[in-house]
């Protein structure tokens, strides 16, 4: 019976791939941090970065930290989802976290830059973007100041670079406004709710 079928999907749902995407500074790892906390049904995948830790940041929690010569060596076996440079330094999506996740049948978010979203996208058609804007520049400048890890010229490059960030946004599936955090991880909340539950794939 067809109600039987609608049953059977409605109890095992398809996992999907969250891709969370904003511009340097935008808080995008705070809103992901807030979000797995409210659903526990959806994790995080850490990444891997060329990048130095910065403030607080440890290794295998926040990011996988590689050399330049060992992210080159993973990317010739193949061994990244997505990787891309932005900002100066590589960064990457492990492969193999990816895959087992979903054959698990587990919901993995990840948080990536707008290239990396796009190649997940043409990767998994079923991957669910989510872009979060910052309410204006001025704001944006201030949180990437008030970081303190950033020296004025880096700061000038990001806020540059953001405006491509931005139009890249634009081709996401999703766009909330990061003004108020409750109610951005509220909303991306909401969107992972809906996707969990989405028919067509």
């Amino acid at each position: 019976m067809n109600l039987e079928k609608l049953l059977a999907k409605a109890r095992k749902p398809q996992p999907f791939l969250l891709v969370l995407s904003a511009p340097s500074g935008g808080g995008k790892s705070t809103v992901c941090d807030l979000l797995l906390k409210r659903l526990p049904w959806m994790r995080r995948c850490v990444t891997a970065t060329t990048r130095a830790p910065r403030g607080r940041e440890r290794d295998g929690r926040d990011y996988h930290f590689l050399s330049e010569e060992e992210f080159a060596r993973r990317v010739s076996e193949k061994g990244f989802y997505e990787h891309a440079r932005v900002h100066g330094n590589r960064y990457g999506t492990p492969k193999k976290e990816v895959e087992e996740a979903l054959a698990k049948g587990r919901n993995l978010a990840l948080v990536i830059d707008v290239q990396g979203g796009a190649a997940v996208k043409r990767r998994r058609k079923d991957s669910v973007l989510v872009f979060l804007a910052p309410p204006s520049m001025a704001v944006l400048k201030r949180r990437l100041e008030g970081r303190g890890t950033d020296s004025p010229e880096s700061v000038a490059r990001r806020l540059k670079e953001a405006d491509a960030e931005c139009a890249a946004g634009l081709k996401y599936d999703y766009l909330i406004i990061n003004d108020d955090l409750e109610t951005t991880v509220e909303a991306l909340a909401q969107v992972c709710q809906a996707a969990r539950h989405r028919l067509a794939r």
